[in-house]
């Protein structure tokens, strides 16, 4: 918590207090139903960030904290709830309605991961994937984290949904858009999503 109070702190020496904000946050992310998409990640995203150039940092650190806001693993609208909470709230911040279209804009990109010649959306994308890079061991907490999150779908039903999925990132030409992430991590996260993928056609 004091790593996340003192992210946010940084967010209000820009937008002015916003307690209650902080509080909703911290209680969307600690929703009992999430064992990946939680406070760590988002704090995961935001020093990822720190590693990469923005063009507006308060937009971009915005969109980190409130991408994920809004997740359940049933629905298919997750980020744009996100995008409708952060608008709702940062309307009401005094944030210039051009600032609040790009936050809103930014978590939308996170839906599909397409490729964007906008830097600061490359930047995000880029953090929010920063864990198919980590160490394996990492990895596989990571992805057993996911299955968590996925365990009303019956397993033979999760193997290929996620099949796909990883198939779907390896097929790409590049995972990550901004060249410091992709010299550091496009190695290795290649080599962890086909680990991944490895497994589940074996026990398939």
């Amino acid at each position: 918590m004091t790593d996340a109070r003192s992210r946010w702190m940084d967010v209000e020496s820009r937008l002015g207090r916003q307690p209650e904000l902080f509080a909703e946050l911290v209680a969307r992310y600690a929703e009992p139903h999430r064992a990946y998409h939680d406070l760590s990640h988002v704090l995961d995203v935001l020093n990822a960030l720190d590693r990469l150039p923005l063009q507006d940092p308060l937009a971009v650190t915005l969109a980190a904290w409130f991408h994920d806001a809004v997740y359940d693993s049933r629905a298919s609208d997750n980020e744009e709830r996100s995008a409708d909470l952060a608008v709702a709230n940062l309307s009401k911040s005094g944030l210039a309605f051009e600032r609040v279209e790009k936050v809103a804009a930014l978590i939308l990109a996170t839906k599909r991961h397409g490729p964007t010649h906008d830097p600061d959306t490359r930047a995000l994308l880029d953090a929010d994937l920063a864990i198919l890079g980590s160490p394996s061991e990492r990895y596989d907490v990571y992805a057993r984290a996911i299955r968590r999150e996925y365990a009303w779908v019956p397993d033979e039903e999760y193997r290929a949904g996620r099949g796909r999925v990883l198939e779907e990132f390896l097929a790409r030409d590049r995972l990550y858009q901004t060249t410091s992430l992709f010299v550091v991590l496009e190695g290795p996260a290649r080599h962890n999503l086909a680990r991944e993928l490895a497994v589940l056609t074996r026990i398939a």
